[in-house]
C-alpha cells in the first residue's frame, strides 16, 4: 500500500490584532501562495503575512466575484501571480480539509458518547451477574 502525503496548511490562529501565521515544512516542489521558502533551510516554507491576510479578504470576495475576477485583484494587490484555478483549488481543499475536520470532530463526541453508554451497559451486566452468582 503506497503512502502519499499531502501538503496541510496549519490553521490561523486569530488574536485581537488579526491572525498569527506560522512556518510549514515543505513537501513539494510548488511553493503556495502566501508562503517564501526559507532560505537557511529548502524544506521549511515562512509565511508572508501581508499575501496571507489579503488572500482571507479575497476569499470573502468569492461570495460577491468569480474566481477569475478575485485571482486578478489578489495577483495586483499582493504583487504575486496566482491563476482564478490555483485560487479555487486552494479554496476548495481548505473547504474539504474544514468540512473532514468537522465531521471528525462530530464522530469523536458520538464515539465518546457511545462509548460511556457502553461502560454504563457493561457495569449493569457485571453487577448483575455478580449479585447473582453470591446469593
Amino acid at each position: 500500500m503506497k503512502i502519499t502525503k499531502q501538503w496541510q496548511l496549519p490553521p490561523p490562529e486569530t488574536t485581537d490584532s488579526g491572525y498569527v501565521w506560522h512556518p510549514v515544512v515543505r513537501i513539494g516542489r510548488h511553493i503556495p501562495f502566501g508562503y517564501e521558502q526559507d532560505p537557511e533551510d529548502q524544506d521549511i516554507l515562512l509565511p508572508i503575512e501581508d499575501e496571507l491576510e489579503l488572500y482571507e479578504k479575497a476569499k470573502k470576495f468569492l461570495k460577491q466575484y468569480s474566481y477569475r475576477d478575485v485571482a486578478n485583484w489578489l495577483s495586483t494587490q499582493s504583487g504575486r501571480y496566482i491563476s482564478h484555478v490555483g485560487l479555487m483549488k486552494r479554496v476548495k481543499i481548505e473547504q474539504k480539509r474544514k468540512t473532514a475536520a468537522s465531521n471528525k470532530r462530530y464522530l469523536a463526541q458520538r464515539y465518546k458518547e457511545a462509548f460511556e453508554k457502553a461502560e454504563k451497559i457493561e457495569a449493569r451486566i457485571q453487577g448483575g451477574r455478580e449479585a447473582s452468582s453470591i446469593s
